[in-house]
C-alpha cells in the first residue's frame, strides 16, 4: 500500500481516514494497528511522535502512517 504522509501534522488527519497507529503499549515493539479515525485527540497542530487519535473500534494511539484513501476504499470493496 502507498503512504501519503507520516501523521505528525493535525491538518493531514480527519475523521474517516484510514491510518496505521502505534498504541502506547506497542511503542517499544513498533507494532502497528490499522483502522479508521473516529476522533482526533491531539489539540496542537503538530506532534513529533504523531497525532493521537481514537479509531472507530475505540483503540487510541499515535498516527505513524496515513494510508491513501483510494487504496483503502478499493480494498474495502473487495472484502
Amino acid at each position: 500500500m502507498s503512504e501519503i504522509c507520516d501523521g505528525k501534522s493535525r491538518g493531514s488527519i480527519h475523521s474517516g481516514l484510514c491510518v496505521d497507529i502505534i498504541q502506547k503499549q506497542d511503542q517499544r515493539s513498533g507494532k502497528k494497528t490499522r483502522g479508521v479515525v473516529s476522533e482526533i485527540l491531539t489539540g496542537s497542530s503538530f506532534h513529533p511522535h504523531g497525532i493521537k487519535v481514537r479509531l472507530k473500534d475505540g483503540t487510541v494511539g499515535r498516527v505513524c502512517t496515513i494510508i491513501q484513501e483510494e487504496t483503502f476504499s478499493l480494498n474495502q470493496a473487495q472484502d
